[in-house]
This record gives C-alpha cells, structure tokens and sequence, in this order.
C-alpha cells in the first residue's frame, strides 16, 4: 500500500514539475505520459503548413495543391499564361558565315588613266550617293573637255552661218549651192558635238554633267573693247580641265582604301580602283546545307540567326537556293538575307541559322517550360484562388519550344509557363511533410 501511495505521489510530482519547469528530464515526462492522454492539438503548434510564411498556417492544402499568395508568386517570378490554340513550327539548324550583300558593295575605280590628286575619304569613313571621294588630273580628260568645248563653238559658228545662208536662198540672193554647203557643214557640226558628249559619257560624266560643262565652257558673247578680252574670259575659263571627280554610286561606308595621294591609275600594271564601299545595313548569310534537307528548303522562308554568344537572334529571309551541289561537300549554297541596321553582324563571323519549314496549328498548346515530370507523368501546374493545382496531361506533337496538349486542360486556363520547377520543389516539400 505504501508502494503506491509514493508511485502516486511520484507521479503527481512529476506533473507538477512538467508543467511550470520545461526543462524537466525526459524520463519524467516520459512517465506523466503514459498514465494521462496526451493534450489537445493546438492550431499554433507544429501542425503541416503549406501558406509558406502567408498567415494561413491553419489553412492546410489538399493533396497535389500549392498554396502561394500573389506576391509570393511575383518574387518566384512564376510567369502564369493563358491555354490557347497556337501553331506549332519545325525548324532546321544550319552553320553560316555573315557575308556582305553583293547588291550594296561598290568598287569605286576612275575610268580614265590618271594621277590622283585628292583622297577625300579615309578608312571606315561614311559616304553619301553621289559624294565627290576622289579628283584625279587626267590629260584624257583634258582632251576630252577639250574636244567637246571645240566641237561647241564650232556648232554655233555653223549654226549661225547656216541661218545666213537660209535667209539669203530664201530671198534668192545667194546661190542654192552655197546654201547647200552651209547646211552640210553645220550638220557636221552637230554630229561632231554629239560624239564629244558620247566620248565624255563613257568616261564616266553623266547627262547633266555634260548640260553643266556646255553652260560653263560656252562661248563668250560679250563685245568688249579690248579685242582680246573674249579670248582672255575663255581661257580662264578652261582652266581645270584635267581635273576629274570621282563619285560614290552608293551610300555606306569606306571599308578599303586602294591607293595614296600622288599615286597613278588606270595604266598598264596600275591600280584601277581608289575605294571599296560597302552598305552593311543589310547583309547576307551563307549556308551550307546538306543535300538530305534541300527538299525542305525554298526561298522566301523565314531564318533565325543567332552568335551563340546569348544575344537575342536576327530574322531574316532565305533569298537564293543554289541549283548546284558541292561536289566535296554534298551541300548546296543557300543565302539569307538579314537587316543589319544596328550593326551587330560583322562579315567573316559564324552563325547558326534556325531555318522555319513547317507549321502546324494545334488546338491548345503550352510551353515546355510548364511541363514537370512527377511520378512518371508528364503535369502541369494550374492556377486556381489559393495558388497552383496539379494537374496530369496528355501530350502531342511538339517543336523545340511547345508541346501540344490532347488531353488534361481546358483552353482559356491559366498555367505557370515559367519557373514551374519552384511550384514541383514546393509540392514535393508538403508531400514530404504529410509523410512525417
């Protein structure tokens, strides 16, 4: 009896030290438990949480359910996008080499056999359409200008002969031969002015270069008193006549520069060009592609290029497909052309080239970034008021970036596209904690 008078009172001891003293050795604790039941769980002990730090520690999440507030899904940036129908594409990858487009690259070269006596550009210089770059002294321009200036004046000296001669035949002064050959003579004289100006056109003068040349060099009509000052104003006035601009055909930038101030062209053994010009607002990209993947191949088709190096890629179009195979290679020469505007494609540097082929439409299509594999099965996490649900698909056919969805979703719902792994490591976490 007095063994369990004291097992009591041990007992009652053992409570009484439990409760105000914590820090009570096991064993005693150990001991009140197994004569009382165990107390009450309370909603602030350590009962499952899935709010994750959001205040709702009471709320508990059904099985494959996460629950993240608004702002918990912002800061995982878990980007959330609407189901919808799409188009699913195939694309090929191919290597290439950033070209210039042979469309915008200019060979500036002077026409005539010259010495050059200004360099008015210099290495990666900007040039305009146009643009005088270079002026050579050239004597076959000098008898050119020369001849033309001569053939001119000789023109309105016959001009104003023949026009005398008409008005005496026609007052039957003069006689009808002499008439005859004032008309023949200017006739000569027109043909002779017309072959200077073809002359100076296939030098390179352009129409109105020849019209400005005529009013520049024209005969001077001023009587003076002086006898020789007519003869004075026209020779000061043919001053210059060697000199021979060069122009730039097109706008770009000066990406060679050939010769040096003093330097002579145009003869025998000589340099013939002054400049290489070259527009790279456009380039081309040059592709080798395999004869197996020809038939897939078509101009106008759409390219994606990109450097490998991370950079957001360019788009172009496929401008030419070469009907001829390498005969090494087995590769056939296929150009695209890419918008170059910002100037990000240097010519000689490789690319990879993403070649569009084919497009399918699907009814409902999502991200392969949404999809995680749980358990075996393919999911995808859905968005719902408390945060993101599990749930299995059925997939279809695919392209690099989506997949199509036959079964599991219903268009119009909304998915994390986007960092879906953080929802699969949260899942995964409750799970884990449900078991323990």
């Amino acid at each position: 009896m007095k063994n369990v008078l004291l097992c009591f009172a041990l007992v009652g001891l053992g409570l009484v030290v439990g409760t105000f003293v914590p820090s009570v050795s096991a064993p005693v604790r150990q001991l009140a438990g197994i004569l009382l039941p165990p107390p009450p769980a309370s909603n602030h002990g350590h009962g499952h949480s899935h709010g994750h730090g959001d205040g709702h520690e009471d709320d508990e999440a059904p099985e494959g359910h996460v629950v993240l507030t608004a702002e918990q899904i912002e800061s995982a940036k878990i980007a959330v996008e609407e189901v919808s129908a799409g188009t699913l594409t195939r694309k090929i990858s191919v290597p290439g080499t950033v070209t210039t487009d042979a469309d915008r690259v200019a060979r500036i070269a002077g026409r005539v056999v010259g010495t050059v006596a200004e360099m008015r550009k210099r290495l990666g210089e900007t040039v305009t359409r146009g643009e005088v770059v270079a002026v050579l002294d050239s004597r076959e321009v000098a008898e050119a200008r020369s001849e033309f200036f001569a053939a001119r004046t000789n023109l309105e000296l016959q001009q104003t002969l023949f026009e005398r001669e008409q008005a005496l035949w026609d007052k039957r002064i003069s006689a009808e031969q002499q008439y005859l050959r004032a008309r023949q003579t200017f006739t000569e004289a027109q043909l002779r002015i017309e072959l200077a100006s073809q002359k100076l056109q296939a030098l390179g003068f352009s129409e109105a270069d020849v019209a400005e040349l005529a009013r520049r060099f024209g005969p001077v009509q001023t009587v003076s008193a002086a006898p020789d000052a007519p003869l004075r104003r026209t020779v000061s006035r043919l001053s210059g006549l060697q000199k021979y601009e060069i122009r730039s055909p097109i706008t770009g930038r000066v990406i060679e520069r050939r010769v040096d101030l003093g330097a002579p062209i145009g003869g025998e053994s000589e340099e013939k060009e002054l400049y290489v010009v070259a527009d790279l607002s456009s380039v081309w990209i040059d592709l080798s592609v395999p004869s197996g993947d020809l038939a897939l191949i078509r101009e106008g088709q759409e390219v994606a290029i990109s450097a490998g190096n991370g950079s957001e890629p360019s788009h172009g179009k496929i401008v030419f497909v070469s009907p001829i195979l390498n005969q090494e290679t087995r590769s056939a020469r296929v150009i695209a052309a890419v918008d170059n505007k910002d100037m990000a494609w240097r010519p000689g540097s490789y690319v990879t080239a993403q070649v569009l082929v084919s497009e399918e439409p699907v009814d409902m299509k999502v991200p392969r970034s949404a999809l995680q594999a749980i358990g075996g099965e393919q999911v995808v996490f859905v968005r719902n008021e408390k945060g993101f649900e599990k749930r299995e698909v059925v997939l279809g056919k695919g392209d690099d970036v989506s997949v199509e969805i036959v079964f599991g979703l219903d268009p119009g719902e909304k998915i994390a596209a986007a960092n879906s792994f953080v929802l699969k490591a949260e899942l995964g976490k409750a799970e884990a904690e449900h078991v323990h």
